[in-house]
């Protein structure tokens, strides 16, 4: 799979693909990238590739001629061209497996007031936002969206590292731990030190339901309506809610622990 970032800044996602675990990807022949500089394309002396809006306004937008000349550089009407901006659609993980099935994605990174209209209507396939806010950056809402999407591509990682992740069935992840047993007085629990795999199964499940409940209880309406949820996770969601109201739910998960208020 191949991402090509259009930018006027293409240190800044540089650094995301010579790091860590994409570097890796990339050394072994999965994925390949271009950074292309959209000022490369702007031909007067001063490469301009922003002017004031015209009707008036603040700020400045991105101009057609440089990024359009750049757009055909990379034959971008062959490819899934996507532009990053707040007043795209919700970016979502069911986007993110959508997207990990392309060849070639083009993403374009918009700055100031973001881009001409005509560019979006001549070249952008999907406008994506990463979250209700603005960023003066479009570089790092790009790199959001290429970190998601990138780790679903086929040997990147391991497939079970992707099973039981937030959102993988509509649930958030299960609370997880590792040495040492005992951490300021915090123990493991006992169940995943016990062997019994049926157990922790399903003391993950539980927690799972726990934690979106307390933190995202839309997902469980949206599983519901889905038909994700089985007859074993809807009797656990009765169990919890019994135990605890659901108004009182986030408060135990989310419960202060006494010890951040004592010195180490």
């Amino acid at each position: 799979m191949k991402f090509t970032v259009l930018t006027l800044f293409p240190e800044i996602p540089r650094a995301f693909f010579e790091t860590s675990i994409m570097a890796k990807a990339v050394e072994r022949g999965i994925i390949a990238y271009d950074l292309v500089n959209i000022r490369d394309f702007a031909f007067d002396k001063h490469k301009t590739c922003d002017d004031k809006p015209y009707g008036g306004g603040a700020g400045q937008l991105l101009m057609a001629e440089p990024l359009g000349r750049a757009l055909d550089s990379v034959k971008a009407y062959k490819k899934h061209v996507i532009f990053v901006t707040p007043s795209g659609k919700p970016f979502s993980q069911a986007k993110a497996q959508e997207l990990s099935r392309k060849d070639e994605i083009v993403l374009v990174c918009g700055r100031y007031e973001g881009i001409d209209q005509r560019i979006i209507d001549l070249y952008v396939d999907d406008e994506i936002s990463i979250g209700d806010y603005v960023m003066s950056s479009g570089e790092l809402a790009a790199t959001v969206i290429v970190d998601s999407v990138y780790r679903l591509v086929n040997d990147v990682i391991t497939p079970e590292s992707l099973d039981e992740e937030s959102y993988s069935d509509g649930l958030l992840e299960y609370p997880q731990y590792t040495h040492p047993s005992v951490y300021k007085g915090m123990e493991v629990p006992a169940v995943l030190t016990g062997g019994n795999h049926e157990l922790i199964r399903k003391w993950r499940l539980k927690k799972r339901l726990e934690k979106t409940l307390a933190n995202r209880p839309d997902l469980i309406a949206k599983a519901r309506l889905l038909g994700q949820l089985t007859a074993e996770a809807e009797r656990m969601i009765e169990e919890i809610t019994e135990q605890f109201s659901v108004k009182k739910l986030p408060e135990k998960i989310r419960r202060k622990r006494s010890w951040l208020k004592k010195p180490d």
